[in-house]
């Protein structure tokens, strides 16, 4: 098969990490491998709990695409049975449980989304019910055995938790339990995770070695931030660029991050040379080049990666259009109306937002427009008497003409 020399694997691995855990164990397992021409397994779970996936996800996924392209085998692990418990990560109070159907609903969405960056022919996908479901009491005994309610406290939100006299369930200490024995059941030799997971990749670490297995390497990877600047990125919080967002939808709200967010997403969002990243945070530092133009090649370059050229070269020319020359775009989707229609439940039966509660909350932000005047009454109905423009955000327009 043949790997490329380790030294090189590791330049291509170690960009945007985190922490890898232990350090000189990666190197390690990488020369191993180079010597017996045998790939590394390596794994990342994904708990369904959200129909969609955004670029912060990708952080991640794509690190998972690196291994790939040296390669090396990788497992994306659906978490169809911890899903049902609740990952406890980074949450305050015990996580809402979701039902089967709701995750065998979204986990179909991820096998669909993932080929997005991911190699379909090369990509194992797994479910890690497959292994946990079958288990016997006897087995869960065992594996309950292999760790202590103290080590588990030391997680800061189980102890915050603890301290503050918050309830915590059983059944969320088990979470970092059968997460840790996907690792034994998978043999993995890396596991990949968000920066708020470490505590729960550990774990695995200690539970292959009670099974009598080498611990795997633990790489974590930075949340990246989402378009506000401040949050990480999150579909609840509206502050996401989704992978399946329209080329317009995906360039504009790229070109809406604030300047200071410009070098992480390079460097976790796109292919561009590593020594380009360096040259874009002096240019930043240097006040030497415009920062709008670096957003304008940055939003190029992601609407690329999940379409094609042609359309970041359209996504461009629209945003110019719509925003930079604030005129209206030449084509935009057009809905035909016979009585007065609830604005909320146009907004969502034509697609320009993902909800009705994401309605409310962009006329109370002031971003929902029709002919040019702010929409301020969530009742608002839009007539049906001529034509009218509704404009939500910057980017989104429809048309609205009565018929």
């Amino acid at each position: 098969m043949g790997f490329p020399p380790v030294e090189e694997q590791l330049e291509i691995l170690m960009r945007g990490c985190d922490q890898v855990v232990p350090e000189g164990e990666l190197a390690a397992k990488l020369q191993r491998s180079f010597e017996t021409d045998t790939p590394l397994i390596v794994k990342e779970g994904f708990d369904p709990t959200a129909p969609d996936l955004h670029i912060g996800h990708t952080v991640s996924i794509r690190k998972l695409k690196q291994f790939q392209d040296l390669g090396h085998t990788v497992v994306f692990l659906i978490g169809d049975f911890t899903g049902l418990i609740g990952d406890p990560s980074g949450q305050n109070e015990q996580r809402k449980r979701m039902t089967r159907e709701d995750i065998e609903v979204n986990a179909e969405t991820y096998k669909n989304q993932i080929f997005k960056i991911l190699d379909p022919v090369k990509t194992v996908i797994d479910f890690n019910s497959r292994w946990s479901l079958p288990m016997g009491s006897e087995d869960v005994l065992e594996l309950t055995s292999k760790y202590t309610v103290a080590r588990l406290l030391e997680r800061d939100d189980f102890s915050n938790r603890y301290r503050n006299g918050q309830p915590i369930s059983i059944l969320e200490f088990l979470y970092p339990l059968f997460q840790g024995y996907d690792s034994v059941a998978l043999k993995a030799d890396v596991e990949l995770g968000g920066s708020d997971q470490l505590f729960n990749l550990l774990v695995g670490r200690e539970i292959q070695r009670e099974y009598g297995q080498e611990p795997q390497v633990v790489m974590t990877l930075p949340l990246l931030v989402g378009t506000g600047g401040t949050d990480k990125m999150s579909k609840s919080l509206g502050n996401y660029v989704g992978i399946f967002d329209p080329p317009e939808e995906m360039y504009g709200k790229t070109m809406s991050i604030p300047d200071e967010l410009i070098p992480s997403w390079f460097e976790l969002c796109t292919d561009v040379p590593n020594e380009e990243l360096s040259l874009i945070s002096r240019q930043l530092e240097e006040k030497s080049v415009n920062p709008r133009d670096l957003k304008s090649r940055l939003a190029r370059e992601i609407v690329t990666l999940y379409h094609d050229a042609d359309s970041a070269t359209a996504a461009e020319a629209h945003f110019r259009t719509v925003i930079v020359e604030k005129d209206l775009p030449d084509e935009m989707p057009e809905a035909s109306i016979s009585e007065p229609v609830w604005i909320i439940e146009l907004l969502e039966a034509h697609g320009l937002v993902s909800s009705r509660g994401e309605a409310r909350r962009l006329i109370d932000q002031g971003a929902v427009s029709m002919d040019g005047n702010r929409v301020t009454d969530q009742m608002f109905q839009v007539p049906a008497d001529g034509e009218h423009i509704v404009k939500v955000g910057k980017r989104r327009f429809l048309k609205i003409v009565s018929g």
